[in-house]
């Protein structure tokens, strides 16, 4: 078994642990980044939703960043809300600040109901920088 390239964000690395999960996996040029919440650093819930948004795509970019890219990088986003019919339009409100100009990624959008205590969760795939020539 080939081992996994894991990419941490700084100070966050206990959280993941207690939960028996990898941030983000490096693997054939790209950077498969789990789920994530608009988790404080404890990992307890921001308790208002643009709020929460705005603290998932922060705990986004922070891997993003630990593995060289940004949100430009990012080719697909698959998002989960809790109540969709009733969040999506505050959700959508914030994601321009984060977004970028278009063209934009892929997007997958799931409506579910349960997410562990959060409302919002972002999870995405990115292409990993190219290394420096020799």
């Amino acid at each position: 078994m080939t081992p996994r390239d894991v990419v941490f964000p700084p100070g966050r690395q206990a959280l993941y642990e207690r939960n028996r999960y990898s941030p983000a996996i490096r693997a054939n040029g790209l950077l498969f980044v789990s789920g994530q919440v608009g988790s404080r650093e404890d990992g307890s819930p921001e308790p208002e939703l643009e709020a929460q948004v705005r603290r998932a795509f922060d705990n986004l970019n922070a891997i993003l960043q630990a593995a060289g890219c940004t949100f430009d990088d990012v080719i697909d986003v698959t998002v989960f809300m809790v109540d969709p019919q009733a969040i999506f339009e505050r959700v959508w409100s914030v994601v321009p600040e984060y977004w970028g100009a278009a063209p934009h990624p892929t997007l997958t959008a799931v409506g579910v109901t349960w997410l562990y205590g959060f409302q919002f969760e972002i999870k995405v795939i990115a292409k990993l920088p190219e290394p420096a020539a020799a």
